[in-house]
C-alpha cells in the first residue's frame, strides 16, 4: 500500500500557517479544526510543521503560556517526509525510528497532503480486515476434496 492510496481515503484538505503566525493563533487553528498538526507554508515552499509537542514543548518553557511566540520559533523547520510512493511499512519504519507523528506528503517540491501515525494505523487495519475477510471466505468455500480410490 503506498502514501497516495492513503490520501485518497483521507482526502486533501490541508491546513496551513505562515511562520509569521502568532503561535496562540497557530494552536486556536488547531483546536477548532481538532487537528494535531499545521503544516507551515512560506512563499509556496512548505517551511516546517507545527505539532502539539512543539506547543507543549513551549508552553513547558514559557510556564503555560505561548506569550507573543510565533510559529518560526517553535516549529520544526526540518521536518521528515515522505512522497506519495512511500510504502505504508516505511512509512511506519520513518515514524517509529524517528519517533514522529505526522509527515508532509512532497510530490517534488508540491505539498500533496500530510499523513498522521493515526492515518497510517487506520489503512493498515482496513488492508488487514479486508484480507481476513477474504481468507475466510476462501475457507468457507474451500471444496469438498473426493476421496481417494483404491
Amino acid at each position: 500500500m503506498l502514501v497516495s492510496e492513503i490520501l485518497k481515503v483521507k482526502g486533501g484538505t490541508l491546513f496551513t500557517v505562515s511562520p509569521d503566525t502568532p503561535l496562540a493563533e497557530a494552536v486556536h487553528t488547531m483546536a477548532e479544526k481538532d487537528i494535531g498538526s499545521l503544516l507551515v507554508m512560506e512563499y509556496g515552499d512548505l517551511a516546517g510543521i507545527l505539532t502539539f509537542r512543539e506547543v507543549i514543548l513551549t508552553l513547558h518553557r514559557q510556564q503555560g503560556g505561548v506569550g507573543t511566540v510565533h510559529v518560526r520559533s517553535v516549529m520544526d523547520d526540518h521536518p521528515l517526509t515522505c512522497t506519495p510512493n512511500t510504502d505504508v511499512n516505511e512509512v511506519r519504519r520513518m515514524m517509529i525510528e524517528h519517533h514522529t507523528r505526522y509527515l508532509p506528503v512532497l510530490d517534488g517540491k508540491t505539498l500533496t497532503g500530510v499523513i498522521s501515525f493515526y492515518d497510517v494505523a487506520r489503512a493498515v487495519l482496513e488492508a488487514q480486515s479486508f484480507e481476513n475477510r477474504m481468507l475466510k471466505a476462501y475457507i468457507r468455500d474451500w471444496p469438498n476434496e473426493e476421496p481417494a480410490s483404491e
